[in-house]
């Protein structure tokens, strides 16, 4: 019996590969403006539905942005390594370091978009944190001027107010620190790990391109009793994260 004859992957594939491997060996780079729609018929006599298909792998895949009449712009981005355990080490925080300066390893980030309030607590809080109120801190993390992130912490609210917690900046150490302080100290975390596609709002506060799934990590922090003092859910863009865990066998 003969094998199937492979078929040569479509036309706008192989324009795209082309592009993509162009990209790769750095004769684009990153914010270069791609050839558009008219540049790409007219090189390879195609139509120019294909060009867009084209080009949109290449936005789907998050190696490029288009924008709205301009055309289509290199998205290129070394993808942040977090390190699950590592960063929340007692190591970190407790000697007032930041977890985000490990999560950056030395490139510049910024927190922006913050709002810090007294809620009724959701359903997901309210039987995480045993609580009917809690203070929310919510933000989005941006890294080489790219947004990465949306986390939102919530912290039972009779716990944290008129603490640092619910000011604009924790101090040292951040938030773990500061629930040391109150005798509240972080021993055990644990971490739900899920993928879907981003929501219309996400989507736009994170500057995703069309088909760009998230990361959604929800993170418990615990005491040494067992209670529990926060609940982080944290939206990430999948296309500028490698999550590692290490673990012994």
């Amino acid at each position: 019996m003969q094998s199937p004859v492979p078929h040569d992957p479509p036309i706008y594939r192989r324009i795209a590969d082309r592009l993509r491997q162009a990209i790769q060996a750095g004769e684009f780079r990153d914010g270069d403006r791609l050839p558009g729609e008219n540049a790409l018929m007219a090189e390879y006599g195609i139509a120019r539905a294909t060009a867009r298909q084209a080009l949109s792998v290449l936005i789907n895949e998050g190696m490029a942005v288009p924008r709205r009449g301009s055309g289509v712009y290199v998205r290129q981005f070394r993808p942040i390594r977090r390190h699950g355990s590592r960063r929340l080490s007692r190591e970190q925080w407790g000697t007032g370091r930041a977890i985000w300066d490990g999560d950056a390893s030395g490139r510049p980030y910024v927190v922006d978009d913050l709002t810090i309030a007294r809620e009724p607590a959701a359903e997901d809080a309210a039987r995480v944190l045993g609580c009917d109120e809690v203070w929310v801190r919510r933000r989005r993390y941006s890294v080489d001027g790219r947004p990465v992130q949306l986390a939102a912490s919530c912290f039972p609210a009779e716990l944290v107010a008129g603490t640092a917690i619910v000011q604009p900046d924790t101090g040292p150490g951040g938030v773990y620190a500061r629930l040391r302080d109150l005798g509240h100290t972080p021993v055990h975390f644990t971490e739900e790990v899920r993928a879907r596609m981003p929501a219309p709002d996400e989507a736009d506060r994170l500057a995703l391109s069309a088909g760009t799934p998230v990361i959604v990590v929800c993170r418990t922090a615990y005491t040494t009793g067992g209670g529990a003092v926060e609940l982080n859910i944290m939206i990430m863009d999948a296309a500028s994260y490698v999550l590692q865990y290490d673990f012994d066998a």
